[in-house]
């Protein structure tokens, strides 16, 4: 063992760390968030909460991923606490596929057939491919799936680089006289976790003991606390991330942490006495391990541990709360709106967004429905709602839009990026439709405050106005909240509909204006109130084109409007002439 073959361990562990950030990245996107965004729907019972967490730490490779998406899930307050155990134990269980993996490269090269599975014979053909996926498809998803075929390559690299460079260790009697100090169940179990929460990947450190396994000088006895440690240093990863959260997301990190350190503790109790008791199992422990056994140790370890724990997950969640506490007894859980850790998941980040903007897009609608009630009748209760509605709105603008111009610098899909752009685009309409209904407020106010009454003509063409401004509001939230494009295209007939009853009471005002039926005064307050209904369907319509424009492809959203008005499209003409009848004057 010389310098070269240092240099060549560090390089083969640096090929491996990269691989495997790109494999997950590749496998992240591939994904689209898809299985993220059922965690909430999933957690309705621990064995669920278990599988999901399995089959989603097998989709990205990294627990730790799916660990800091938890932390971030609660700090927002998408998840509790308790509906988190379940998944961690489940993505445990689901990294230890990738030790699986790694064991290909014990294949013998000897039988044809088995040869070909083994890593070093089909990864340059995976990279080839790769790089032409990669090269020549237009196809998002189909460059995405090469992009996992490079980062498998190279992390396979990676592993036969660190083998062949520790190939003279087993020779080594200095290595030898180093690998004596891991016999000690507690130094291995040491140095292991210090070793993984630097480099934070238990797969890679599974993967740098499986390396050394072929030395022949990794026994059983010396492997088992080497694996435990590794699974505590992945810890450290989903720790880091519970800095500057809120206590319940602290708690996710303590629970992860939490699992493996009584497993480890089991563990290392059994792992003492059984020997003492039963002689053959000392000797067996004594043996060389190889690959597949340190896979069976990393497997048995979470699978069991899992099993053992699980039924315990009240009484982890209890333990969790004692260690982070509460400084008072009534002390409120502060939530963040959508946590930044969730930018690390695009998918499930969109999601989110998407939900708080419907929360958002909910109040703007009452607040704007409100608003045109108190034309009838004022309530200052309903008024002074409608103030503080607009504080919220205001807030859902300013932490959704910082949140979402983050995603500048992550990789998006095409779609995903299209839906970010309609996200932002969207509160900024439902935001002035906040606006337009305090303005709706104020001017309420004016006639109350002015004694001012609407004739009987005007009244009841402000009624079918209104009903219409309630019902395109209807729509357009129904439209976004469901991403319903039936609903959608019905927003923008019903908009020229509303055009045209602006334009035909202005016409009505100022014929009876002149006929002395109504006044100037009461003409200033019309205007208002015309201008503000009109406004408000104006920004549905471009919130219902917007989703339009992603479900269709139409890239530009006037040239869609234009196109259904002047083409003669046979839907908007029928829902028009619908719209016309029902709010005709």
């Amino acid at each position: 063992m010389n310098i070269f073959s240092v240099l060549s361990l560090i390089g083969g562990l640096a090929f491996f760390l990269y691989g495997m950030n790109v494999m997950s990245g590749g496998l992240e996107k591939l994904s689209g968030g898809n299985l993220e965004t059922i965690l909430e729907k999933m957690t309705s019972s621990l064995w669920k909460s278990v599988m999901l967490g399995g089959v989603i730490t097998i989709a990205v490779q990294s627990s730790s991923a799916v660990t800091v998406m938890l932390v971030g899930l609660v700090n927002s307050g998408i998840m509790k606490l308790g509906q988190t155990i379940g998944v961690i134990m489940g993505s445990n269980v689901g990294t230890t596929v990738t030790t699986w993996i790694f064991t290909l490269n014990d294949i013998g090269s000897g039988d044809s057939l088995l040869g070909l599975l083994k890593p070093e014979n089909f990864s340059t053909v995976f990279a080839l491919v790769g790089i032409f996926m990669i090269m020549l498809s237009k196809k998002k998803k189909r460059r995405d799936v090469g992009t996992i075929l490079i980062g498998f390559a190279i992390l396979m690299f990676g592993m036969k680089l660190m083998g062949d460079s520790v190939g003279g260790l087993k020779d080594s009697p200095q290595f030898a006289n180093l690998m004596t100090a891991f016999k000690n169940p507690l130094v291995a179990v040491l140095a292991a976790t210090v070793i993984t929460g630097v480099i934070q990947s238990s797969a890679a450190s599974v993967g740098i003991l499986m390396t050394l396994s072929r030395t022949g000088v990794i026994s059983y006895s010396m492997a088992i606390p080497l694996v435990l440690g590794c699974n505590i240093g992945t810890c450290a990863t989903a720790l880091l991330s519970s800095f500057g959260v809120n206590k319940n997301a602290k708690r996710v990190a303590v629970v992860h942490t939490l699992i493996k350190i009584i497993g480890t503790i089991v563990c290392l109790v059994i792992l003492i006495i059984v020997p003492l008791i039963f002689a053959d199992i000392g000797d067996f422990l004594e043996k060389s391990t190889n690959s597949t056994g340190i896979a069976i140790i990393h497997t048995a370890f979470n699978v069991l541990n899992t099993v053992i724990l699980l039924p315990f997950s009240k009484l982890l969640e209890k333990l969790a709360k004692l260690i982070v506490r509460k400084k008072g007894e009534d002390e409120e859980e502060s939530y963040t709106l959508i946590d930044d850790r969730l930018l690390d998941t695009p998918g499930l980040a969109i999601a989110e967004s998407t939900k708080a903007a419907v929360r958002m897009a909910r109040i703007a609608e009452k607040s704007a429905i409100d608003g045109l009630g108190l034309y009838d009748k004022f309530d200052a209760d309903k008024a002074s709602a409608i103030l503080e509605n607009e504080e919220k709105i205001d807030s859902f603008e300013d932490g959704l839009g910082t949140f979402l111009v983050k995603f500048a610098g992550h990789a998006l899909s095409e779609k995903e990026g299209h839906k970010v752009t309609n996200l932002l685009t969207a509160i900024g309409d439902f935001e002035r439709i906040g606006d337009h209904a305090v303005n709706l407020v104020e001017g309420s106010k004016e006639v109350l405050e002015k004694e001012i009454v609407f004739s009987e003509g005007a009244s009841a063409e402000m009624h079918t106005l209104m009903n219409a401004v309630v019902e395109i509001l209807n729509l357009t939230v129904d439209a976004f909240e469901y991403n319903d494009i039936a609903r959608a295209k019905m927003v923008e007939p019903l908009e020229q509909v509303i055009d045209g009853l602006v334009s035909t009471i202005r016409k009505n005002h100022i014929e009876r204006l002149t006929s002395g039926i109504c006044t100037i005064e009461l003409g200033f307050v019309l205007s208002d109130f015309l201008t503000n209904c009109e406004r408000i369907s104006d920004h549905c319509s471009n919130v219902a084109a917007e989703l339009i424009e992603i479900e269709t492809d139409a890239l530009d959203i006037h040239r869609y409007l234009n196109g259904v008005k002047n083409t003669g499209d046979s839907q908007f003409k029928e829902d028009f002439a619908v719209f016309s009848e029902k709010y005709s004057i």
